[in-house]
């Protein structure tokens, strides 16, 4: 049995893993694979190039393989079945509203909605005779009402005649009639709620504190333990655990999951659902699974990854399809109408789709967003709200909606309020903690003075500049902050070729600011190196297939340097790579962290070399207020006199990367030597460290002494008891 069938997934599954040489789960595999396939919401947060991708993939394409072979072999998966024929008393996943969640357990209800109240009501409930009891517990701060309601009150307890409420602000509801009644509560409180038929009384009491008579009921209804909250978080006790205020047992009160089988009823919603929706066979067109990635290439590598894990699982097939821009829509249509299960895309794509009806959503059971940080940054929040509001938070065959966020940087504010707002009992899956550099990355700084490396004077044949100070006097000799920074763009490219040639680079990732600088940068490696500085480009305004074609040339290493923007590069995965450039700093502190993680990976050494200016650059900058968004743009005037350009101050955006990082970066000189023995060894670029200065070891290597201890332990047990076996008979 392989390391990965030990975590539950599909022996087909990890045949296809093993022959991909993925000997040991990763860290993030590990920890997320289990909670995946347990049905959870996860949030992941690790280091790029630590196997998050195979970490949502590989249980998604095991679950969806699994419920097409439950619907192929007439299996009902529907949970609502389950939910009705158990004897345990829940809190249903279908009579609910849709912005509130409930644990696959159905003991706890939360809702993070703001605004809007939004109410459950249990998988069961009670008529005729009788005294019962149930507890309700408040577990996160919030507007709540819990109580009692028939099947044919509204979901916001209280707000009609067929509901009875009591809130966390001390007033009972019943039609809209909200009136004193005992005590406010709140955190941590206990609120235990009281249904006699026998009385036709509701009562309601606080951490043990009857608070009397709330309501007189005027008929026998069958009544539901019920709830109604805002941003609140609620947990439930029926009576299959010691409650912690019991009723007094002289009463005559019982635990509502301990009322006669003739006195309970199971809520209709429940059972409409459980006979309904269990063999149901979706349409062509409704994936289970849609995984929207923030770029074209990172799209194909999730794409591709998927189709490799599925190597081996056959009958029935699971399908799959990519969803881009720069294909024929037409394609993809006819593809989904012909039937997918797991769709992977890019956010513009999908919406077309969705939109145009090619694509439902009533199936979706997995909602993943890949790099989030990133979706989020390029403008996608209202987009990913609009898409979570149209997915059924339950499927027909009764599964729960699964949302999973990765990102490297998942700890970004607005990555934080997403999740809170969308996602329901998440498990973090923290092993990164805040940004940090792999202890493979050797990154140091080379800093551009103008000032004091006056060579720029003389350059005839040097790059060609952003023109940003094309309406600028720039004469050599003048220390103007315009001529500084036309210097400090010159000798960039001067410095990038003087790194590549001391470091004998022949693969490298060179980042740029702007698709400017990327095109700037790609014409001067040609005119001065030709096939010595071979390259290509990646970054927005190149078609697609050719961003394809450029990808596959580097990965192919028929071309020695891929120079792209911080959008194009994000999450891609390509191994072994030994060296990176920025060509200018990143003004976002992650990005500085999302470019050096792109060497250093599969525990190779990595050398990654920052160019930073010392005197401000005046740079382009265009926002919402430009007309083209940077295209054909020539509004050289500064932002703050409604221009597209601003002044970019490089030490302080190294400053706070330091202190981000919580690191000083090693600078070195401009001959841009960068002492090797000082990095932990003597180590070559692109290649596991070895030597004397190495301790280095590997996933298996770390094991080997304790699986031979384990060996040699299972060894003396087998012969002990052989030993015994022999001597008792």
């Amino acid at each position: 049995m392989t390391a990965f069938e030990e975590m539950g997934v599909l022996p087909e599954i990890a045949a296809a893993v093993d022959e991909m040489e993925w000997t040991l789960p990763t860290d993030v595999q590990a920890e997320a694979i289990p909670l995946i396939l347990g049905g959870g919401d996860v949030l992941m947060a690790a280091e790029t190039g630590s196997g998050k991708t195979g970490a949502f993939c590989l249980p998604i394409l095991q679950i969806v393989w699994e419920t097409l072979k439950d619907m192929e072999s007439g299996k009902s998966t529907s949970t609502g079945t389950a939910a009705h024929q158990s004897t345990h008393w829940s809190m249903s996943l279908f009579d609910r509203s849709d912005a509130l969640a409930v644990t696959p357990d159905g003991m706890r209800c939360q809702s993070r909605a703001q605004r809007e109240w939004n109410g459950c009501r249990a998988t069961k409930g009670v008529h005729g005779k009788g005294k019962y009891y149930y507890e309700a517990t408040v577990v996160d701060e919030g507007l709540c009402r819990v109580g009692w309601s028939t099947s044919q009150a509204s979901l916001d307890l209280g707000t009609d005649r067929f509901g009875y409420g009591y809130g966390g602000t001390g007033k009972k509801s019943n039609n809209r009639q909200f009136e004193d009644y005992g005590e406010s509560f709140g955190m941590n409180d206990v609120i235990g709620c009281w249904l006699d038929f026998d009385m036709r009384e509701i009562c309601f009491s606080k951490n043990g504190d009857l608070l009397g008579e709330a309501f007189r009921l005027n008929d026998r209804e069958t009544f539901y333990p019920a709830v109604a909250m805002k941003n609140a978080e609620i947990s439930f006790n029926f009576g299959a655990q010691p409650f912690k205020y019991p009723p007094p047992t002289d009463g005559g009160y019982i635990a509502i999951s301990s009322a006669p089988k003739e006195n309970v009823r199971s809520n209709p919603k429940n059972i409409s659902h459980s006979e309904n929706g269990g063999n149901s066979k979706p349409s062509n067109n409704a994936p289970q699974a849609i995984i929207i990635e923030p770029s074209r290439e990172l799209a194909e590598q999730t794409f591709k990854q998927i189709q490799s894990f599925k190597k081996h699982l056959k009958d029935p097939v699971v399908k799959e399809l990519l969803v881009i821009g720069g294909v024929n829509v037409k394609e993809q249509i006819s593809v989904l109408n012909s039937g997918v299960h797991i769709v992977v895309g890019t956010p513009g794509r999908f919406e077309d789709l969705i939109q145009c009806g090619y694509m439902s959503l009533a199936n979706c059971r997995f909602f993943v967003l890949d790099e989030a940080d990133g979706l989020l940054k390029q403008g996608y929040t209202e987009f990913i709200d609009k898409l979570h509001k149209q997915i059924p938070k339950i499927t027909p065959d009764g599964k729960r909606l699964q949302m999973i966020v990765c990102s490297a940087t998942l700890h970004a504010f607005e990555v934080k309020k997403m999740a809170e707002r969308l996602m329901h009992f998440p498990t973090w899956v923290d092993l990164k903690g805040e940004d940090a550099v792999p202890e493979t990355v050797h990154h140091v700084v080379v800093t551009v003075d103008p000032q004091k490396d006056k060579s720029w004077h003389n350059l005839r044949n040097h790059i060609e500049t952003d023109g940003v100070h094309s309406r600028d006097h720039i004469r050599p000799g003048d220390n103007t902050a315009e001529t500084l920074s036309e210097a400090v763009k010159i000798l960039k490219g001067e410095y990038c070729v003087r790194a590549i040639n001391e470091h004998k680079m022949d693969r490298a990732l060179l980042f740029c600011r702007t698709k400017i600088d990327c095109d700037n940068l790609e014409r001067y490696l040609k005119r001065v190196g030709g096939n010595q500085y071979s390259c290509v480009c990646l970054h927005g305004d190149r078609k697609p297939p050719e961003r394809k074609a450029n990808l596959e040339k580097f990965k192919k290493n028929q071309v020695k340097f891929l120079i792209c923007t911080d959008v194009a590069a994000r999450g891609l995965d390509i191994t072994g790579l030994p060296f990176m450039i920025n060509i200018t700093l990143p003004d976002e502190k992650s990005n500085y962290v999302h470019r050096i993680g792109r060497v250093g990976r599969a525990e190779r050494m990595g050398l990654a070399i920052s160019l930073v200016s010392s005197v401000p650059e005046k740079v382009w900058y265009h926002g919402e207020w430009c007309a083209t968004r940077g295209r054909n743009c020539s509004n050289t005037n500064l932002t703050t006199q409604g221009g597209c350009c601003m002044w970019y101050n490089e030490p302080n955006y190294l400053a706070d990367i330091e202190d981000h990082l919580n690191v000083t970066i090693q600078q070195v000189g401009p001959d841009i030597k960068v002492p090797l023995n000082e990095f932990d060894g003597k180590v070559t670029y692109g290649e596991k460290k070895i030597g004397s200065g190495s301790n280095y070891q590997d996933h298996v290597q770390q094991m080997a002494p304790t699986v031979a201890d384990l060996a040699a332990l299972e060894s003396q047990a087998q012969l002990l008891y052989l030993k015994r076996h022999l001597t008792a008979h």
